[in-house]
């Protein structure tokens, strides 16, 4: 008697991947589609032969979108969306592999892959100048005012010239990289009257100013290991006369009268006449005419 036996596979046995912890670091600039782990990295292996169903999902809140799988059955990862330092700096994937289809009523082993992600900051900005504002709580764009300052004309000062908001100063953005910044003028230095100190951005005065006319200065702040990362500021010198005497009052004593019951921003008038609002007078004999 001849008796024929078949063997079912049953399905006891869950996907394997090669690896079930991986680490990368990427840098902030690297291009959409660019693969961050190949597909036999992740591709797990089922005793039962039975075709392997992927998905991947994130542990770390706001870095959804960012990373994906090429497809269901193709484990491969790869960069999605165009990363940003300043918005997470590293997150944790989770891959599952499932030996039946999501939907599939039949039970299933799943097994689970997690690959940590760590995002290293690139020189993707040009310097700062400071004080800035950043624009809506955007920390990628900060946006600086003009400087400005005055000299006396036809007097020589050999100390830095005092500016608002503040002396001229940059930074890197990038700061885990932080490259040091050089200045130079590049516009508006006519007479090369001024001088900028390239290491701490100090403008100084090179000769004299015979004329009223202001200038209007073009400082450069370039980063030290790549050129081709500059910001460029203005600065606006004004050139005014010499003074020679502080500023007095008309009289060293001023009375006024105000009355019970007016209202905020209601004229003070001069006591014994209050018809007459009370004004308070500077003179400079600087300027005798104004």
């Amino acid at each position: 008697l001849q008796i024929l036996v078949t063997i079912l596979n049953e399905n006891d046995n869950s996907p394997v991947f090669p690896q079930p912890n991986i680490t990368r670091q990427i840098p902030e600039d690297t291009e959409v589609d660019t693969v961050i782990v190949a597909r036999e990295e992740v591709t797990a292996t089922d005793a039962d032969l039975d075709t392997i169903y992927y998905k991947l999902t994130t542990t770390v809140q706001n870095t959804d979108g960012y990373f994906a799988i090429r497809g269901v059955n193709n484990p491969e990862i790869y960069l999605q969306t165009a990363l940003d330092y300043d918005k997470f700096n590293s997150t944790t994937l989770l891959l599952y592999a499932r030996d039946r289809p999501l939907t599939s009523p039949e039970p299933t082993n799943t097994t689970t892959a997690t690959i940590t992600i760590t995002i290293k900051q690139s020189d993707t900005r040009a310097p700062w100048f400071l004080p800035c504002t950043q624009l809506h709580n955007d920390t990628s764009v900060c946006i600086s005012s003009p400087y400005s300052g005055r000299v006396n004309i036809s007097e020589m000062s050999t100390d830095p010239l005092l500016l608002e908001p503040g002396p001229i100063y940059a930074v890197d953005p990038d700061y885990t990289i932080s490259d040091r910044i050089v200045y130079r003028i590049v516009g508006g230095n006519t007479n090369k009257v001024f001088s900028v100190d390239a290491d701490t951005g100090n403008l100084t005065m090179n000769n004299i100013v015979t004329s009223p006319d202001s200038f209007l200065l073009q400082v450069m702040a370039t980063q030290v290991s790549n050129v081709r990362k500059y910001s460029v500021a203005t600065v606006e010198i004004k050139v005014i006369p010499k003074s020679n005497f502080p500023p007095y009052f008309e009289k060293e004593v001023y009375n006024g009268t105000v009355f019970v019951g007016l209202l905020q921003r209601s004229f003070v008038y001069q006591a014994g006449d209050p018809s007459t609002p009370l004004v308070i007078t500077a003179m400079d004999q600087d300027f005798p005419d104004v």
